[in-house]
């Protein structure tokens, strides 16, 4: 097991019960959404009515095996919202702009595109319904991205109640939140991403990846960083990234005073506004919610969770067919969920 993961569960008990425990003391955040399209595109799993469900029964798997690897006090699960790019979209039009729908799977039981679309939006919902039967938190918030509700919660978590998150997704945006209370779980290399991790891997702090990703720009997203500029032309032209928390006014003076030493200084000068306006949408720390939002999120941490239901859980299991998706399946509910009612309670 990672060490800064131990470091997490040192008051937990063999049983899995966590000793003098607060429901904010080590927190679950799942991104739902990449979480789900992970199982959908690994998992070719058809039920006896030949429906597709490896997204569906994937996901409540990967669930599982979360919370009995982190054992949390609490779990979270996000997910964007209708419209949850526009916030970006104003500043930036270009901002996930193309991104048409796509075949993630070569599976025979999916005729085409818009099949395989379907399939994923049925499973998510149905998803869901499933999700409200346990003693989770789903939140989903009209124009808001995941990204900025996780970023939030994390935060609020950690400098208002000192409690620690673990954030699950690929997406690396989420990186440069981690501190001693945050840390990232990337299930595409199964890594837990800790501050050490970040230098040992990428080669800066966290504190620093805001500005990494402000000036490399990402193509998925549709911004666009500086011109000619790669990750080791990057800390060759400022190494300080490696050894001092910098912002990006910082970078502005150093590419000022260095404008004849390589023209990367020179495009990062002459692109100044662009940059400051990636580094409004990239900045996590300061995620795009309004004051209504932030306020229904603080109060989505005071409140309680629902009840483990587990025969409507397992009501829905049943008309689905997921058959042998989750072995023992009333011992999964009550072993990994039970507890999470306990820490509440």
């Amino acid at each position: 097991m990672n060490k800064d993961l131990q470091a997490l569960l040192d008051n937990v008990q063999e049983d899995g019960i966590v000793l003098d425990s607060t429901p904010n003391d080590r927190v679950l955040m799942i991104d739902g959404l990449n979480l789900f399209f992970r199982n959908f595109a690994m998992i070719n799993a058809v039920n006896p009515q030949g429906i597709h469900v490896g997204g569906l029964g994937g996901f409540l798997r990967s669930l599982g095996a979360l919370i009995r690897q982190i054992q949390p006090t609490s779990v979270y699960v996000i997910f964007d919202g209708v419209g949850s790019s526009t916030n970006r979209k104003n500043l930036l039009p270009e901002y996930k702009s193309g991104r048409n729908i796509q075949r993630i799977t070569n599976w025979e039981v999916f005729e085409s595109v818009g099949d395989e679309h379907d399939a994923k939006v049925d499973q998510i919902v149905r998803l869901i319904q499933y999700l409200k039967h346990l003693p989770i938190k789903v939140i989903s918030m009209a124009k808001v991205e995941a990204d900025d509700v996780i970023a939030h919660l994390a935060q609020v978590i950690d400098q208002e109640y000192n409690g620690r998150s673990i954030i699950v997704s690929s997406d690396k945006d989420f990186l440069q939140l981690v501190n001693d209370n945050i840390i990232v779980y990337r299930p595409i290399e199964k890594s837990f991403y800790t501050d050490a991790m970040i230098v040992e891997k990428i080669g800066l702090k966290a504190e620093n990846f805001i500005l990494y990703k402000v000036l490399m720009g990402d193509a998925s997203d549709k911004v666009a960083g500086v011109k000619g500029l790669g990750p080791k032309k990057l800390f060759k032209l400022f190494p300080e990234l490696q050894t001092q928390h910098l912002t990006l006014d910082d970078i502005f003076d150093i590419a000022g005073k260095r404008l004849k030493e390589n023209v990367i200084y020179s495009r990062i000068v002459m692109t100044e506004d662009d940059l400051r306006k990636n580094f409004t949408i990239m900045d996590l720390a300061k995620p795009m919610l309004d004051v209504d939002d932030k306020i229904l999120l603080d109060e989505s941490i005071k409140a309680g969770v629902p009840d483990l239901a587990s025969k409507p859980f397992m009501d829905l299991y049943n008309e689905d067919s997921l058959g042998g998706m989750i072995r023992n399946t009333d011992f999964w509910l009550k072993d990994n969920f039970g507890p999470l009612q306990q820490s509440v309670g």
